[in-house]
């Protein structure tokens, strides 16, 4: 985004602000924006209005959410450019829009990354994910959590997908990210990146053959009505952070910094049951629109394919050690 869009976004969302804040708010609460690009019935928004409700009730009214969902503000890259110029203080992104700030950030991306859910949850709530939160602090934000976006698998209009050699000549979708790339056409796809709401014509239209994500986007974007085969690929587990302005962040007290601390991890493990349950309910509709589920995938086999990647990782004098680090959480009880 080009500097004087990012000026007439900031200017048009103060002027927003100001008309919506309520005449009789005192002047010793501090008004925060929130923005992110889901709707109000995903189960990211519903935990992020649930950490606004924990700060305010932990901080007894002192610090106030203004939250900003479907993307009112911008894209992720858009919003993320608006925390560093201080014009939203806190936003959620998934981990593959920061690696443009921050390489380490690719490192979420690397495919089976994580061994399997316990692996990444034992990872995300661990010191290693903290010191790549730190990562862009010096680019004016942070991470502060996480939330689960699930497991993404390979999904088709038409064709199961078990083996590498069954994704052959198939186009698949897949996010603007270099590391998304290279893992498709090591995993024997061609990749074709691809704005996210375009993908359901691009299926219907037969532009692309699939994609890759998880569950929910079979329902929640109705990709279950053209795509029908979904396949266990189990190839990647990305997170999405709440990421908080570095500026507004250090001028808080230290009692506030901790609320807000407090509140993201209750709103992370909030999120948890709710994903789950969400998850759940995406497979049973799922099936009701024809979808057919294949477990029956050879997960190893597309392991190895993408191994070249783990051994670029290994090379990589700063990404070596944290992924190390990761890989050695692996086994821990």
């Amino acid at each position: 985004m080009n500097k004087g869009v990012i000026s007439v976004l900031s200017g048009a969302l103060i002027a927003l602000s100001g008309c919506s804040m309520p005449s009789e708010v005192s002047s010793s609460v501090t008004l925060l924006r929130l923005a992110h690009n889901m709707n109000e019935g995903h189960p990211v928004h519903q935990s992020l209005a649930y950490f606004a409700e924990r700060v305010r009730e932990k901080s007894g009214g002192e610090l106030v959410f203004q939250l900003y969902p479907n993307g009112q503000l911008g894209s992720e890259r858009e919003v993320i450019e608006l925390i560093q110029t201080g014009a939203v203080d806190v936003t959620k992104v998934s981990a593959t829009a920061l690696e443009s700030f921050s390489n380490v950030y690719s490192l979420f991306s690397v495919p089976y990354l994580f061994a399997d859910p316990e692996h990444y949850y034992r990872v995300m709530d661990s010191d290693v994910a903290t010191d790549i939160y730190q990562q862009t602090s010096d680019n004016g934000f942070f991470g502060l959590t996480y939330y689960d976006s699930g497991i993404r698998n390979v999904y088709t209009v038409d064709t199961p997908v078990r083996t590498p050699e069954d994704m052959r000549g198939l186009k698949l979708r897949v996010q603007p990210s270099q590391t998304a790339l290279e893992m498709i056409r090591l995993m024997g796809g061609a990749p074709t990146p691809m704005a996210y709401g375009e993908v359901y014509t691009a299926l219907q239209q037969g532009v692309i053959d699939g994609t890759e994500n998880n569950e929910t986007a079979l329902t929640s974007s109705n990709h279950g009505e053209v795509a029908k085969e979904y396949s266990y690929t189990a190839h990647a587990i990305v997170p999405d952070l709440l990421i908080f302005s570095q500026h507004r962040w250090q001028s808080f007290t230290p009692q506030q910094q901790q609320w807000l601390r407090e509140a993201a991890i209750e709103s992370t493990e909030f999120h948890k049951e709710l994903w789950a349950q969400e998850i759940e309910k995406a497979v049973t509709r799922a099936e009701e629109m024809g979808v057919n589920f294949h477990h029956d995938v050879d997960v190893e086999a597309f392991r190895e394919a993408v191994a070249p990647m783990h051994e670029r990782v290994l090379e990589n004098p700063v990404l070596a050690p944290l992924y190390e680090r990761i890989q050695a959480l692996e086994t821990e009880s």
